[in-house]
């Protein structure tokens, strides 16, 4: 189980994140939704202990992220983009590799590589280099790697961005496993179907706030409509209807755009 309580996070003048709270129950899928610049990875990256928060907390599965990091990492598998792969590698050896940064060796360590080559299919590659593979095949191979420990908890980070239609459905498939496993699962994407299909809760965050959280169904009633998408357009116009004002006085000689903090900024790097 992932809390997130009241995090804050400035860049400059630019309230990235803005006291959010919101919590993701085991054998839950929650999606973490907004527009570009909202503070979603900002907020991600904090969730993961990779930048500190100015005020607030994260705990996962009774762990403080600030007091005790090594066992929140133990706790959480973070997928962010396919472009990190180690083209010299084989998915095996990936698999191996990072597996022993979270304490696997010998026999246990072989059992779970082959687990997770089982989980994903990835059989027919798994002892190929990933020099060359598809972007599907890659993204197999960022999972993978989140998984070999068999976290409770999983982060992935807009999982379906760029893949052909087959391989979005073999992993929102992995992602639906997951939660029928008891895993946590909190992810990020800017497809409000994939939303509404694969999420059991929704955070939505606009402008470094959270404009509603609840269940698909629930965001649709809330606000009449007939989609999540309608839904979203919706919760996010009237947020930033309620924000603008405050937004402009504030900083409106801070650079207008919050997009860069969204990904932490020069001074976080980037989560994506």
């Amino acid at each position: 189980m992932i809390e997130v309580r009241d995090l804050v996070k400035h860049y400059g003048k630019v309230r990235a994140v803005d006291g959010v709270s919101f919590h993701c129950p085991d054998g839950h899928i929650t999606g973490l939704l907004g527009p570009n610049g909202a503070g979603k990875t900002t907020t991600l990256r904090m969730i993961c202990g990779l930048i500190r928060p100015m005020q607030g907390t994260v705990i996962v599965d009774g762990h403080d992220v600030g007091q005790n990091p090594a066992a929140v990492r133990r706790a959480l598998g973070v997928q962010t983009d396919s472009s990190g792969t180690y083209p010299r590698l084989t998915p095996r050896e990936h698999f191996t590799y990072f597996g022993g940064f979270y304490g696997l060796s010998g026999s246990e360590l072989g059992a779970r590589v082959q687990a997770v080559i089982d989980m994903l299919g990835m059989g027919e590659f798994a002892d190929r280099r990933t020099q060359g593979f598809s972007r599907g095949q890659r993204q197999k191979v960022i999972l993978g790697r989140a998984l070999v420990h068999d976290p409770r908890n999983v982060i992935m980070d807009e999982p379906t961005s760029g893949l052909d239609v087959m391989a979005v459905r073999e992993t929102r498939d992995v992602i639906r496993m997951l939660r029928d496993r008891g895993h946590c699962v909190l992810f990020t994407t800017h497809y409000m179907d994939e939303a509404a299909k694969l999420c059991d809760r929704v955070a939505i965050i606009i402008r470094g706030r959270i404009a509603a959280v609840g269940s698909p169904a629930e965001l649709m009633g809330k606000t009449g409509c007939d989609s999540l998408e309608d839904a979203f357009v919706a919760l996010a116009g009237g947020a930033q209807g309620l924000l603008v004002s405050e937004y402009a006085n504030a900083y409106g000689n801070a650079g207008g755009r919050i997009d860069n903090n969204d990904r932490g900024g020069s001074a976080a790097g980037r989560a994506r």
